[in-house]
């Protein structure tokens, strides 16, 4: 059963992202842009309601969030906020987040322990709110090792989704030991110092993870460029199977990597909960 953050009717809680993600589906299907009425209808909600509910999860207007959930949105943002990953942390914008300032400190297993499948590893899993939907988040003693979003895939498929991923370790359900660290993750609880991540990876996909963390918040980056910020510029392919392999979707941005097109791509987690993300980011960008 998920378990509720601190301040359940803080604008960051599931049911504010069922509202958006139906919202979404509807926006998705319509062949034109639906008035504010339209869609309150459609979502059998009053006017003032869903526009206080939607207004609070992304700080704009429903009409205003439309824009930034087309193609066209996805391919203005690619162009103007596109930055490389090495001239971003040259210039600093990588301490600009609002996650980044969180992560002060990660640590990475060695060759030899991802290679074990997490033999001896003991991780700590529990289910949580999150600003989009029913989070899975697992954790060691040394921080955050997995995060499945289950909005689109499901709760037993995220759970099967991360327990693949390290078959030789022993799991344990225990969301108070982790709920510090998921709260000021998803900035419920600005007082905490960190969320200190755990990467559990082979060493090229800790290179491209480590690369995600250096893209700012309301920027976007490609696989292409991921490949030359780690030094590999032919290995775009491999990049991709890296980002796509992410445990900790949303902590280390992989949505925020688009194709050289400016097309979405796919989304680990369900393409609708990618598209949520970059617009969120983006009204949050442009509301700062």
């Amino acid at each position: 059963m998920t378990q509720m953050m601190q301040n359940s009717d803080t604008p960051q809680n599931a049911y504010h992202y069922g509202v958006i993600a139906r919202a979404i589906a509807l926006i998705d299907s319509a062949e034109e842009t639906l008035s504010l009425d339209a869609l309150a209808a459609q979502l059998g909600m009053s006017t003032a309601h869903f526009q206080r509910v939607f207004s609070a999860w992304v700080g704009v207007s429903p009409k205003r969030y439309q824009q930034y959930l087309t193609l066209g949105h996805a391919k203005a943002l690619l162009r103007a906020r596109f930055t490389t990953l090495e001239a971003a942390h040259v210039a600093g914008l990588s301490g600009t987040g609002r996650l980044h300032d969180l992560f002060v400190r990660w640590e990475a297993m060695s060759p030899g322990e991802y290679a074990s499948g997490g033999a001896g590893l003991e991780i700590l899993w529990g289910w949580f709110d999150s600003p989009f939907g029913a989070v899975l988040v697992m954790g060691t003693d040394k921080g955050i090792c997995g995060l499945s979003l289950a909005a689109e895939m499901g709760e037993d498929a995220a759970m099967d989704d991360l327990l693949a991923r390290w078959p030789a370790a022993t799991f344990a359900e225990d969301p108070e030991r982790l709920r510090p660290w998921v709260l000021a993750a998803f900035g419920m609880d600005r007082t905490l110092e960190r969320a200190p991540l755990y990467l559990i990876g082979a060493p090229f996909q800790i290179k491209v993870w480590e690369a995600l963390l250096k893209l700012p918040e309301g920027h976007v980056t490609t696989y292409g460029e991921i490949a030359k910020a780690i030094g590999t510029p032919k290995a775009v392919r491999a990049v991709g199977t890296a980002v796509g392999r992410n445990p900790i979707g949303y902590l280390i941005p992989c949505h925020r990597v688009l194709r050289k097109s400016g097309e979405l791509g796919g989304y680990h987690w369900g393409l609708p909960i990618k598209r949520a993300m970059l617009g969120y980011e983006a009204a949050r960008a442009e509301s700062r």
